[in-house]
């Protein structure tokens, strides 16, 4: 945008605020923009979420043994792009933006983030879209208080309430997104960026109902759980035993996701062909197991609906460990919540299996908590996002899940950007 041009923004903006000066309360024009933020990330994240549902359907019809060569070109094609357009990064580097570079999330990563993650999520990738919603919109947040000349705290707190605005619009739950904004930033500090709470709040409610007129998602539980109430004290032992066994899972997946790394690192070549032996992989792991394809959002509930045998979900949580670390490690494009989620529910369904005595609600539920918290160190949001999501109205028991899974995770965190100091990966 040309100078002249920001100028008379910034005196429109002036404008507006002479009207509210007056005012007793505190509202200010400060409210418009993060409304504004809002709207726009409502608007980005329903526009990315109609593509992909057209992708996907579009690709869901090779099936079979078709799904290995539509995956292995879908990974092609998004590694051409990354070479092409530029490496967009990933959620590492995204925090480490937010935390070591004055809140700066550069918007020129957009076009090849969008494009390489619709073709990794649409054909099957066992990553979801909110990392490429995050960096977005969380950019759009960047510009538009670069815009407005903002500096130090204010220009962080517009990138955080841009995160949380994408964030937010997926998961319909404007608190989880705005907290989970913050608590990934820091492993060990979730206030260290309290004042862009409020940013993000409003961002988060503005881009909750955008996204929720266009695509009427998030208007309610998305996931079918069995309602569940607490009869018994000792729920809150099961919780934490049930949150042990998550953390389990998911020290694993950290273990298989370190040695795929090593794996893909070794191999000398460009990064289209790294995409291209995830993408064989991947398609030979759906054809044998077509659930572990795409990212669950809606398999979670096939799995929730569909009386499977232990032998067929053990299998499964096997194999979609190793397809979320191949996605991840072999420079596929996307987030890795919602597959961690579903990794969580396919653990407290073979709990459940194991010890039909057990509350299949509470199983599932503190599995899919303990799991997520332990590897992005978000036991608040993760919380309050499983409850949204889940319809689940007594999550005191989410809560002692999702503790565990924090305070048992590896001292050195998953997102290596979260440490004190910055760590740049390759």
């Amino acid at each position: 945008m040309k100078t002249k041009n920001k100028r008379k923004l910034i005196t429109y903006l002036n404008i507006l605020d002479q009207p509210l000066k007056f005012n007793p309360f505190l509202f200010s024009r400060t409210f418009f923009l993060w409304a504004l933020l809002g709207i726009l990330g409502g608007l980005i994240s329903g526009t990315y979420w109609i593509i992909l549902e057209f992708l996907t359907h579009g690709l869901a019809f090779f099936d079979g043994w078709l799904v290995i060569p539509t995956m292995a070109v879908a990974g092609l094609l998004a590694g051409f792009i990354i070479h092409v357009i530029g490496d967009p990064g990933e959620i590492h580097l995204i925090v480490n933006n937010i935390r070591f570079n004055k809140g700066k999330l550069d918007p020129k990563n957009n076009p090849s983030m969008v494009l390489s993650s619709l073709l990794c999520v649409a054909s099957g990738g066992s990553l979801g879209p909110e990392a490429p919603l995050v960096q977005v919109t969380g950019s759009t947040g960047t510009w538009l208080g670069r815009v407005l000349r903002m500096k130090g705290e204010e220009l962080r707190s517009m990138s955080i309430a841009g995160m949380a605005s994408g964030f937010t619009a997926l998961f319909g739950a404007p608190l989880g997104g705005s907290l989970f904004s913050l608590e990934i930033l820091h492993h060990k500090h979730a206030v260290e960026y309290y004042k862009a709470i409020i940013p993000a709040f409003v961002a988060s409610c503005f881009s909750y109902i955008i996204f929720a007129l266009i695509i009427h998602l998030g208007l309610g539980p998305i996931w079918d759980l069995p309602s569940y109430e607490m009869q018994d004290k000792f729920d809150f032992v099961y919780a934490i035993l049930f949150g042990v066994a998550g953390t389990i899972i998911a020290w694993t997946f950290i273990f298989c996701t370190k040695i795929l790394k090593i794996a893909f690192q070794k191999i000398n070549f460009p990064i289209y062909i790294k995409t291209l032996i995830g993408g064989v992989i991947l398609g030979v792991i759906a054809f044998y197991y077509p659930l572990t394809r795409y990212f669950g959002h809606h398999q979670i509930n096939d799995l929730l609906l569909n009386n499977l045998s232990l032998q067929f979900l053990l299998a499964i949580l096997v194999f979609k460990i190793i397809a979320i670390a191949v996605t991840v490690t072999s420079g596929w494009r996307g987030g890795f919540i919602i597959p961690l989620f579903f990794t969580g529910a396919t653990l407290g369904l073979i709990i459940h299996h194991l010890f039909p005595e057990t509350n299949l609600s509470l199983a599932v539920i503190t599995c899919m908590a303990a799991i997520n918290s332990c590897v992005t160190r978000t036991p608040m949001s993760t919380t309050i996002l499983l409850a949204t999501l889940t319809g689940f109205t007594y999550f005191i028991p989410i809560l002692f899940a999702s503790l565990t899974g924090y305070f048992l995770a590896p001292r050195i965190p998953f997102i290596g950007s979260q440490m004190e100091k910055p760590l740049y990966l390759e």
